[in-house]
């Protein structure tokens, strides 16, 4: 897959009191994903061209994708594909970079969002605000063995920009 001329979008940038492996672990082990990410459980095959999937809680698939890049405890990248949310699916994927950094006594943790295509800033409002919380999330569930409690919802306009994308297939064009 050639995802150079992917464009990055979203950039979320946090510090945490981990070691890396323990920031890995959190990020590529079910038990910890559902603790901070909404209840839903990662799958992946730990490789480069490896499957990759969020798993509802009752099993069904909400996202999945190829392992691009494998590199413990350092950088995990691959493919979104929002499978179990009407009219998601239909959209181009996305690619999610996880890099892990050491930085004194805590870890850098950058996770960048980019797309092959010019997705409307009504779409990237969804990521853009689900990022911060799933990623506090994970950083409070390190820090202190606790996840946070997050209410969340798509932000205004959100599902009404993916109909749109959907209908009209700008990535095409």
């Amino acid at each position: 897959m050639q995802t150079k001329d992917w464009k990055p979008k979203t950039v979320y940038v946090t510090y945490i009191a981990a070691t890396p492996e323990k920031v890995w672990a959190a990020l590529t082990s079910a038990e910890f994903t559902k603790q901070y990410f909404g209840g839903f459980a990662i799958e992946v095959e730990p490789r480069t061209g490896g499957a990759f999937a969020f798993r509802y809680p009752d099993g069904r698939i909400h996202i999945s994708g190829k392992v691009i890049e494998w590199a413990p405890p350092r950088r995990f990248a691959c493919t979104w594909l929002v499978e179990g949310m009407k009219d998601f699916g239909e959209l181009p994927e996305c690619l999610v970079t996880y890099e892990i950094e050491p930085a004194g006594d805590a870890v850098k943790l950058t996770m960048t969002e980019a797309h092959s295509w010019d997705i409307p800033p009504s779409i990237l409002a969804g990521g853009q605000s689900g990022w911060p919380a799933i990623l506090s999330g994970l950083k409070s569930l390190l820090e202190t063995g606790k996840p946070l409690a997050i209410k969340m919802a798509p932000p205004e306009g959100f599902m009404e920009a993916v109909k749109e994308a959907v209908a009209t297939k700008p990535w095409l064009r």
